[in-house]
């Protein structure tokens, strides 16, 4: 299964509430930082809800080293 590397490259000061919220239930807590996702629909749509704030990319299942 493939994986989404989700890298929050822009602040939240100043964004609303629900656009906050969003970006921590994505586990990203301070600028800059990555994380590894399950490629999944809900995952998805949250990423996109705040598409404008994170840089991502899917990455394959033999590419990542966990």
């Amino acid at each position: 299964m493939a994986k989404l590397s989700v890298t929050l490259k822009r602040s939240l000061i100043g964004r609303p509430q629900t656009q906050r919220k969003t970006v921590w239930a994505l586990g990203l807590r301070k600028m800059h930082q990555t994380v590894l996702l399950a490629d999944t629909p809900s995952h998805r749509g949250m990423v996109k809800a705040v598409e404008h704030l994170l840089e991502w990319k899917i990455e394959e299942e033999s590419t990542v080293s966990m």
